[in-house]
């Protein structure tokens, strides 16, 4: 029996813009399991950046229930949500969201120091995620002495490094050019073999392509939500971990 990671129950989502009421998700329902590789897609005002904010603990919906991992989630406070976010959520950003005076590998292992690891154990870990996006020659470096590839390689390595129960990537290739783009995708193709599970943000249908399950919204709402029947893969172990 899969393992449901993910469970939106009647999920609304509305905002106050002046005397308007913007009704951003429309009673949206979905699961998602362990280990699944799920593609969000939709146009500008669809709800997906939306959608994503509470899939990411980052918002509360205005009704409904969101489970994750069997908990609700939908109505903790604050310091709840952030204690969630560290323990079981891994944030890959179009922009990196690196800081810039701090080597890749202390970059990896800031998620690690919130959770309360000693400096051995931070260390070994965020080493280990280093060597899964080949980055071991680079650990030292600091953002502006890697390429954007490289860049967002030490994103992934930072989402990973706490065993987060899901990966969430808003638009990671929206700041790549076309070949580095399709190599971070079979990264995370990779990374989604190991056994985790990802949901990437997107508006790029080549990107979409390399996720197994394509859900798209509309209005608030999911449109369709179907199996990818032509999955775009690539050994990602034939990459240069210099791109």
């Amino acid at each position: 029996m899969e393992q449901e990671v993910i469970k939106l129950i009647d999920i609304t989502r509305h905002f106050k813009v002046g005397t308007e009421v913007v009704r951003a998700l429309r009673g949206l329902s979905l699961t998602m399991n362990k280990n699944e590789f799920v593609a969000l897609m939709g146009p500008s005002g669809s709800g997906k950046s939306t959608l994503m904010n509470l899939l990411g603990c980052l918002d509360t919906p205005t009704s409904g229930q969101y489970f994750l991992n069997n908990k609700d989630v939908s109505k903790l406070d604050d310091n709840s949500l952030a204690e969630i976010r560290n323990k079981e959520i891994g944030f890959v950003f179009q922009t990196f969201n690196l800081l810039p005076r701090s080597s890749a590998l202390e970059n990896v292992m800031l998620p690690l120091i919130y959770a309360g690891f000693n400096k051995v154990k931070r260390l070994q870990r965020a080493e280990e995620v280093m060597a899964q996006v080949q980055l071991t020659d680079r650990v030292e470096h600091k953002p502006n002495e890697l390429s954007g590839g490289q860049r967002q390689r030490v994103a992934i390595a930072r989402a990973l490094v706490n065993h987060p129960s899901i990966i969430l990537a808003d638009e990671p290739t929206g700041n790549l050019d076309s070949v580095t783009s399709i190599e971070i995708m079979g990264l995370l193709e990779e990374i989604h073999k190991a056994g985790n599970t990802i949901i990437v943000v997107t508006h790029e249908e080549d990107i979409a392509r390399h996720a197994h399950r394509i859900i798209r919204l509309i209005d608030g709402k999911v449109e369709s939500d179907e199996l990818n029947k032509n999955i775009r893969t690539m050994d990602y172990y034939q990459l240069d971990s210099k791109s």
